[in-house]
């Protein structure tokens, strides 16, 4: 039998005298090819800049997803890591550590609830309330055994795990993972009738965004939150808030839900919990739901370790201010007004709130994708959702002046369209 042939070594040249042609070439071979990114090569990076292998400098108008906040490397986080690192960084949950109970705490506080589940990743923290849900449901709410179900929305996005997936109706998401996890069903986003419609009495819980990012910053009408809030009560099961993307001042509030004041039963976070640093995610929730679980039943080696409570403390301090909150909402303004003057100059539409938006370019200038290369090529850096939309999420530092760059460089990229 013939031996396969191998994949050649990637080069042994040290990272830091490649390219970023040579850096890209290196990766086809050793990375699995979960993502398709910009080709650019990112190196260094302060605020609202990043600066790639070659010098050349781009304004960060993707944050990470919303996991950079607070931009890059904020001396604040930075200090709070450093500090850390020189005492303490993990014990696992086995031991108490002298940070996790402030963090927790704060957390709580910062959100007007009562207990904090601590986990790593935004699917961690998903998968999680998921969990909560459904023990609540058996042991509070008379579910009869393994009949939990969970209402969710289309065109959600909520993590790439198993489960979570299975609830998704992104074909790409979900084609070849299958066979996929009972226990979900999904109506339509925005859609008060079809929810009601879907709750019964085995449903544990109701899981949605407040504001759908990957569906494309998909704001719903006035009301609905508070209706759906409202629904959940009446019919006797929960409201679950996943805000990883849209909460910790994105929309120019904590949290998303605050715009309708709205109150969830449990709150799912992550990204920038961890100011860019770690990955930090957390279940927020009322004492009685998330008291359901007792020792043995969840965990995680790294939630809630040292340098994590640490960096997520020094990340609620930011957040107990207001000061990002207030600059997401007055240069959302901005951001609203200039995307408005680009209306009929290659943009379709545009949803908004706070430094968050989803912007439809007119297909016949190109895909999201195309954009987003234009974009690159004008020195900022941003990514499309589907189709022809792309996606804005700046730092909450922004100046209204990079914010004014920004959109200079998309009415460039629009017209050479």
């Amino acid at each position: 039998m013939t031996a396969p042939a191998r994949v050649p070594a990637p080069s042994r040249v040290p990272v830091r005298t490649r390219t970023s042609a040579d850096l890209i070439r290196a990766e086809e071979p050793v990375l699995a090819h979960n993502y398709h990114p910009l080709p650019v090569v990112v190196a260094r990076a302060e605020g609202t800049w990043v600066e790639d292998v070659e010098g050349r400098r781009y304004l960060d108008m993707l944050a990470g997803y919303s996991a950079l906040n607070f931009g890059h490397r904020h001396p604040a986080l930075i200090s709070a890591a450093h500090e850390q690192l020189d005492r303490l960084t993990l014990t696992s949950r086995a031991f108490h550590n002298d940070r996790l109970a402030e963090f927790a705490e704060r957390l709580a506080e910062l959100t007007g609830l009562d207990m904090v589940l601590p986990m790593n990743t935004g699917a961690e923290a998903v998968e999680s309330g998921i969990k909560v849900a459904r023990k609540w449901a058996y042991e509070v709410k008379g579910v009869p055994a393994d009949q939990a179900t969970i209402v969710v929305a289309a065109d959600n996005f909520h993590g790439r795990t198993t489960t979570i997936v299975s609830f998704s109706t992104d074909e790409t998401a979900r084609t070849g993972f299958g066979p996929f996890t009972p226990g979900f069903r999904v109506v339509p986003y925005n859609d008060l009738a079809a929810l009601e419609t879907a709750v019964d009495e085995t449903t544990a819980a109701v899981l949605i965004e407040p504001i759908q990012g990957e569906a494309g910053v998909v704001i719903p009408d006035e009301g609905y939150l508070t209706g759906v809030r409202e629904l959940t009560r009446r019919k006797g099961c929960l409201f679950i808030a996943d805000e990883i993307q849209s909460g910790l001042g994105r929309t120019g509030r904590t949290l998303a839900v605050e715009h309708e004041g709205v109150v969830p039963d449990l709150l799912l976070l992550g990204k920038a919990l961890g100011g860019g640093i770690v990955p930090v995610s957390a279940v927020v929730g009322r004492r009685d739901v998330l008291g359901v679980l007792r020792p043995g039943e969840h965990g995680s080696t790294f939630g809630g370790n040292p340098l994590a409570a640490a960096v997520g403390t020094a990340v609620v301090e930011l957040l107990e201010t207001g000061e990002f909150q207030r600059r997401a909402a007055d240069l959302g303004t901005v951001l609203r007004d200039g995307l408005a003057g680009l209306i009929g100059k290659g943009v379709l539409g545009f949803r908004s709130r706070g430094l968050w938006a989803g912007v439809d370019i007119d297909p016949a200038i190109g895909t999201g994708r195309d954009i987003g290369e234009g974009l690159l090529r004008e020195g900022v850096l941003a990514k499309d959702t589907h189709g022809s939309t792309i996606r804005l999420a700046p730092p909450l530092t922004i100046t209204e002046a990079e914010l004014a760059s920004a959109l200079g460089a998309l009415e460039r990229v629009l017209g050479r369209g």
